[in-house]
């Protein structure tokens, strides 16, 4: 039911700063801040939307806001960290029929290339594991601000987005009674607002 992450890859995203205007060192570890950033999902039962989100993920990502190239993000989510505020229904989520938390725990994201769009507009291409299927996929990322933190002098910070659909089907996600769209939808809206920083 839910392919949800894509990054978040998700989180992923966070590639996005490389071009920067920061004045930190070529190579920059950016961290996540949880309390400040989500991987939500939505998708149809029939013909209304239920949505949830991941609590648990974490990642790497190094940037080097002068060379694309060298710039990586790899992000993991815990399947078991499913809440759609229904217990029956997350546990569902976390069986066999969806998926399989206990012999798929994670999800992951690691990129392979990354390409400028505009100022605040980034390409991260990379790849997306869900179950035991991997694919190639694009996520659009967008830098929604970024400013010295006014509490935290040396801290910057930066805000992104990731928006992006996912096909559960091509993952494997929702086998038997549950591979047909006829009740549960096969797309799955992605929402992933991050907040990153660095100590300069």
């Amino acid at each position: 039911m839910l392919h949800s992450f894509e990054k978040f890859g998700l989180a992923v995203v966070l590639t996005v700063f490389s071009a920067f205007s920061v004045n930190a060192q070529n190579t920059t570890m950016w961290k996540i801040d949880q309390a400040h950033s989500s991987i939500n999902f939505s998708i149809n039962h029939f013909f209304s939307s239920v949505t949830g989100k991941f609590t648990s993920f974490d990642g790497e990502i190094n940037i080097d806001r002068n060379n694309l190239e060298a710039s990586e993000v790899n992000i993991t989510i815990q399947v078991n960290s499913v809440n759609t505020d229904n217990q029956k229904r997350d546990a569902h989520l976390q069986s066999p029929d969806f998926f399989d938390a206990t012999v798929y725990p994670n999800m992951t994201f690691k990129s392979t290339k990354f390409e400028k769009k505009s100022e605040k507009e980034y390409w991260v291409y990379g790849k997306l594991t869900i179950r035991d299927k991997t694919k190639d996929i694009v996520l659009s990322v967008t830098i929604t601000g970024e400013m010295e933190h006014p509490m935290k002098k040396g801290t910057i910070i930066v805000g992104i987005l990731i928006d992006t659909t996912l096909d559960r089907t091509d993952y494997g996600v929702g086998t038997g009674n549950w591979a047909t769209s006829k009740v549960v939808g096969d797309e799955v809206q992605i929402h992933i607002p991050m907040e990153l920083n660095f100590m300069k």
